[in-house]
């Protein structure tokens, strides 16, 4: 702040400096006027403005250390009070566009909620005719037809399931609701659901479960596991999906292994990003980059870790471990 001051009051200590010089030039120039009276006065006048300097860099800055000192947010009651009139108007202007921002903040969180509301309500009364298209598709006889009619409609449920937790995962905390969840059902469910796809595409599983319970939010969890799930049947064919659970070091682990396509390598660390689709395919317009983001999310928020494993041509694992019971202290408090 010293350095600052100073290259702020450069223009004014130049000035000062420059009319004492000039001061004992002209009495240089003029015998008239004594030079050492001169000197002597030009030596004490440079004290005093060296101590009037000192003491008012104190007065001086003490309003701009706290602006330093603030927080990157909409609280200014740590701002010092102003000392000068130039200073009353820095507050002003901080004030004012410190109300316009929280006026703007509050605007935008309104119309965001809002179009939340709507959006999730769009949602479920479109799952309404959905679930009546589905009951349609099922009394079908053609069963070439019905099978690629069901794909369809099964992929318009996952989008719109997908979107739904997208709206929610911002209040996920305020959902959570940790119990004793089943995995098996849990699992089966989302097989159940996803079956069509699985028969088109001629996937089987292979379900071990030597843990069958964890604590969890079953809601929250069978999402994590859709999205899982629908990641490896659909960079599968005619394989096997294998799912395994266990205990290690006290914690549940689940893996989920498939024989697709794998993952290349450079796309392993970005693949929980926003927005990321793979580079290996990167002409797939169906993928929204989305599902692995929303299942990372989740999972933190359920303290559960995800690690992948993949190689190109292989096949990928998917483990999920879970946390310890007590570990959940901070979410059943909540």
């Amino acid at each position: 702040m010293i350095g600052k001051y100073f290259a702020e009051r450069i223009s004014w200590i130049t000035f000062y400096i420059f009319l004492h010089l000039f001061i004992i030039f002209v009495a240089f120039l003029d015998s008239a006027i004594p030079l050492k009276p001169i000197l002597y006065i030009v030596f004490l006048s440079l004290i005093l403005f060296s101590i009037f300097l000192i003491f008012r860099y104190k007065k001086e800055t003490f309003f701009y250390k706290s602006l330093e000192a603030r927080e990157d947010n909409l609280d200014i009651t740590n701002i010092a009070g102003p000392e000068s009139p130039f200073e009353k108007i820095i507050e002003n202007s901080i004030i004012n566009q410190t109300e316009l921002l929280k006026q703007s903040a509050s605007i935008g969180r309104m119309t965001l909620e809002q179009e939340k509301d709507e959006l999730l309500s769009w949602i479920h009364e479109v799952k309404t005719p959905l679930t009546a298209m589905h009951l349609m598709i099922d009394r079908l006889d053609d069963d070439l037809l019905k099978s690629h009619l069901t794909y369809e409609w099964l992929r318009i449920h996952l989008l719109l399931d997908q979107q739904l937790h997208q709206r929610r995962m911002p209040f996920i905390e305020n959902d959570l609701y940790i119990e004793n969840a089943d995995l098996e059902i849990i699992i089966f469910d989302e097989i159940k659901t996803l079956q069509s796809w699985c028969i088109q595409k001629g996937i089987g599983f292979d379900i071990q479960l030597d843990v069958t319970e964890v604590l969890s939010d079953a809601k929250w969890l069978a999402f994590i596991m859709r999205q899982i799930l629908t990641n490896s049947i659909k960079y599968s064919e005619n394989a096997d999906i294998t799912i395994n659970s266990y205990i290690q070091d006290e914690q549940t682990i689940l893996e989920v292994k498939d024989s697709g396509r794998g993952i290349d390598p450079k796309d392993l660390p970005r693949i929980f990003d926003k927005g990321f689709t793979s580079t290996t395919n990167h002409r797939d317009n169906a993928a929204t980059g989305m599902g692995l983001y929303l299942t990372k999310n989740a999972a933190a928020s359920l303290l559960i870790t995800i690690d992948v494993k993949s190689e190109l041509g292989v096949g990928t694992i998917m483990t999920l471990t879970f946390p310890k019971r007590n570990e959940f202290v901070n979410i059943t408090s909540m």
